[in-house]
């Protein structure tokens, strides 16, 4: 007899990666950086351009696009439309890029239960496991 699957395990965003961010008139810019390789496949599945235009769906951007950069297990997204012009023309400080990737960084996603581990784990608990097992004059990566 065949046992059940379970199902996979949802979890936001910033458990499994960071974001960093820019902005330039009224172009923004995400970049969404995997905490650990493994999870990096599951984050290109999921993390899509139709899932963060649907996201930024009440800010109604002109055009999403993602840049994949495997080699840093991150992912690029440039949104246009939706900084109310650009900075300097808006008068609402929560358009700005910075806040917008923290917005991405609340989807949700489905991380199967052999990977949901290293989330709840969370970067501090990788990153402390990486570096006890360095010498003691290695520099630690920031």
């Amino acid at each position: 007899m065949q046992e059940p699957q379970q199902a996979p395990a949802r979890i936001a965003l910033h458990r499994l990666a960071h974001g960093r961010t820019g902005d330039k008139g009224d172009r923004c810019n995400i970049s969404v950086i995997a905490y650990r390789p493994e999870l990096y496949s599951v984050l290109v599945d999921q993390v899509t351009e139709a899932r963060v235009a649907a996201l930024f769906a009440h800010r109604s951007p002109a055009a999403v696009r993602r840049y994949l950069l495997p080699k840093l297990e991150a992912m690029n997204f440039v949104i246009d439309g939706v900084l109310d012009g650009g900075v300097n023309d808006s008068l609402n400080l929560d358009t700005h890029g910075k806040t917008l990737a923290f917005l991405l960084l609340t989807m949700e996603i489905e991380l199967p239960l052999s990977l949901a581990r290293l989330a709840l784990d969370g970067p501090e608990s990788a990153n402390e496991k990486e570096r006890a097992s360095w010498p003691l004059n290695t520099p630690l990566p920031l």
